[in-house]
């Protein structure tokens, strides 16, 4: 016989061996947990203490409700379980189809959809070898909803409505499985097991493949700015961001020496080209997992270091979390126990440039490890910015059936990775007194925002293709709560310097970047560079792609660059006050039109345009050699063409789009007016 009971602050359902508990956890918000486990865990995963809250609860002949502000969940003698928002309207319930199932809160005539032989439950907790389970939770389909948000994918839809979404992270891919519905109600999957998410128009499910626990969170609101606000108040918001973080940032793959570095930085400053970051890339150490700079390339660091401060420039290196055989750190790192651990085979996960194994991220003492070594070789040099590259991390073969981290089996805890290789360096800076901090990093889980995290897209090609994807993957990274975001310009491989295709792709590129949050050259451009020598000391050394800076190709193009990064310049108070706002409430830097125009339909439908803060609306250039496009202009008040041009809103419209502009509007009597051409 199922049992319900009632606690203080949260109700619970047992049957068997399943215990299933609601709680409030923040404001209008619930935590939802089952296990087959005799007690729950107490792993937070992605979710911060809760706030006070006083939670209503109700109980009937054969049902508990418990009410927290604007959501309400109520919890049937089945085990069965839905939400409500406060008009009483359905937000989301469990899909049950068995004999003699009822739908909660149902009507008798709809009740009739719920009675079904397929014998499908709402929890499925299969049970695995080993003890512990693969999980499945099904919601009821509603086929008007729209869904956003989940982190990173390469594909270029926003609304995520008919998408299955694998929940793993990639090199270009990266999970952060917070959802937001158009219905009122934000779901995020506390659970970083390998699984799916697929959102089809019959039912919902997601998928955990080994897990000990179902552990979700929801919340409920009347806007999409709410919900991020109360995602954010639960998971954490950005930290301050430094004031360099709005300019421009020049990397390339890669400067192979101190001279390099130098050499530039001097020509944007002799070009008098406003320059925030440097950043030195990959295969700048004597081998992976040494954590150094080579003294053969980089003879006296400290120097190159104060150099570029003096000229108001910082310094990004790069950290891979690879150990290779041969580094003096590996043994010592294998016997601590500071290493992933391969089930099968040899520990071997990535061939690249040498047989590596990649630092443990989950496992304390490995963080530790690592950021003294970092601290002791680059920070104590006064490099405070780094570069987490590799951060999913990215396995020569995508078996994550195979690896093991401290915190567990791969499978049951290898979405954490980045997020917890972030955390590390995070710990780190702010134990030496750091409170301004910002790295980029390969991926991100949920949480990751509040350890400094700037998520880039990984290694897109140099498209159009791939970068008609980068708007979507901008705007549901915001929208799962990471705010900070940018792209390598240009996409990261297959761009050659003497291309007039590539030159086209790049400018439209870089026009975007600079309404995106950082505005960051980067990429691996052909022809590549051989280096002087393929072996030092038997490590094999790492070719380097062509120049990338905003010279490098050709003046015309050149013009239209720095003619934009004037433009960027203009515009950083502005961007600033978005960061700003991104650290108080979680807001995402780059909005959908319908954060701030949610009663338009149009605000809906239009996928391909967006707003940069409130007052700024964006229209990228997204096909070759495309020079006009149609722009949708929203709410009952006027719009400014970069042109000067005026606008009424509530209108569609065809533009002109010449390769040397991008079709940017400003709402009229905003902030931002002044701070563009002809505002």
């Amino acid at each position: 016989m199922s049992e319900l009971i009632q606690h203080p602050d949260s109700i619970e359902w047992r049957f068997e061996r399943q215990i299933l508990r609601i709680e409030a956890w923040g404001e209008h918000s619930l935590r939802v947990r089952a296990t087959c486990a005799p007690t729950f865990s107490d792993n937070p995963h992605a979710l911060l203490p809760p706030e006070t809250c006083e939670p209503q609860i109700t109980a009937g002949a054969e049902q508990l409700t418990l009410r927290n502000g604007n959501i309400t969940a109520v919890l049937n003698l089945k085990g069965q379980l839905a939400f409500y928002n406060q008009r009483g309207e359905l937000l989301l319930e469990e899909m049950w189809r068995q004999r003699s199932t009822v739908g909660i809160g149902a009507s008798e005539k709809s009740q009739d959809k719920y009675v079904s032989a397929l014998k499908l439950d709402g929890r499925e907790f299969k049970p695995l070898p080993g003890g512990k389970y693969q999980l499945t939770v099904r919601f009821e389909s509603r086929p008007e909803e729209r869904i956003y948000g989940m982190g990173q994918y390469q594909q270029p839809w926003l609304d995520l409505k008919g998408c299955a979404l694998e929940l793993a992270q990639r090199n270009s891919q990266a999970s952060v499985p917070f959802m937001q519905s158009s219905l009122g109600y934000g779901l995020l999957w506390n659970n970083p097991a390998i699984g799916e998410a697929n959102f089809a128009k019959n039912q919902t499910i997601w998928l955990a493949r080994v897990t000990q626990e179902m552990d979700y969170w929801i919340t409920a609101a009347d806007s999409v700015q709410q919900l991020t606000r109360q995602y954010a108040k639960t998971t954490g918001t950005p930290p301050p961001a430094p004031a360099f973080t709005s300019g421009l940032w020049q990397c390339k793959l890669r400067y192979r020496t101190q001279q390099e570095v130098l050499e530039v930085a001097r020509e944007y400053r002799r070009r008098h080209l406003p320059l925030s970051v440097m950043v030195i890339d990959f295969f700048h150490w004597p081998n992976q997992g040494t954590w150094c700079f080579d003294p053969v390339d980089w003879p006296d660091p400290k120097a190159m270091v104060d150099e570029l401060k003096a000229m108001g420039i910082e310094l990004m290196v790069s950290v891979w979390p690879t150990v290779e055989a041969r580094s003096p750190l590996f043994p010592v790192m294998k016997a601590r126990g500071l290493l992933v651990t391969s089930d099968r085979g040899v520990q071997v996960n990535l061939d690249f440039m040498g047989n590596t194994t990649f630092f443990d991220a989950t496992h304390p003492q490995a963080r530790a490890f690592v950021w003294e070594t970092v601290k002791k070789n680059y920070y104590d040099l006064g490099i405070k910015l780094f570069w987490l590259d590799e951060a999913e991390p990215e396995y020569r073969a995508y078996d994550f059936d195979n690896y093991r981290y401290h915190a567990g089996p791969v499978l049951e805890v290898g979405n954490q990775y980045p997020r917890d290789f972030a955390q590390g360096f995070y710990d780190g800076l702010q134990t030496c007194g750091e409170r301004e901090i910002i790295n980029l990093v390969r991926c991100a889980w949920a949480g990751s925002q509040r350890f400094g995290v700037l998520a880039w897209s990984g290694d897109v090609h140099s498209s159009f293709h791939a970068f008609r994807n980068q708007l979507a993957a901008g705007l549901n990274m915001g929208l799962s709560g990471i705010p900070w975001w940018t792209t390598d310009i240009g996409g990261f491989q297959g761009g050659n310097v003497n291309d007039p295709a590539f030159h086209e792709l790049l400018i439209r590129w870089f026009q975007w970047a600079v309404f995106c949050p950082v505005l960051r050259m980067h990429g691996y451009r052909e022809p590549q560079i051989q280096p002087p020598e393929s072996y030092r000391n038997g490590i094999p050394q790492c070719n380097s792609g062509s120049p990338n800076e905003l010279w490098s190709y050709g003046e015309e193009n050149y013009a239209i660059m720095q003619h934009w990064l004037s433009v960027r310049e203009k515009l950083r108070p502005y961007v600033d006050a978005l960061f700003a706002n991104a650290h108080q409430h979680g807001d995402p830097l780059m909005r959908p039109l319908f954060w701030h125009y949610p009663d338009e339909p149009q605000s809906w439908q239009v996928e391909d345009q967006y707003l940069f803060g409130e007052d700024i609306l964006v229209a990228p250039i997204l096909h070759a050699g495309q020079r006009q496009r149609e722009v949708w202009l929203p709410g009952n008040h006027g719009w400014v063409a970069l042109n000067g041009e005026r606008y009424q809103g509530q209108q569609r419209m065809t533009v002109d789009a010449g390769l040397e502009t991008i079709p940017v509007f400003i709402r009229e009597g905003s902030k931002a007016t002044g701070m563009l051409p002809n505002v």
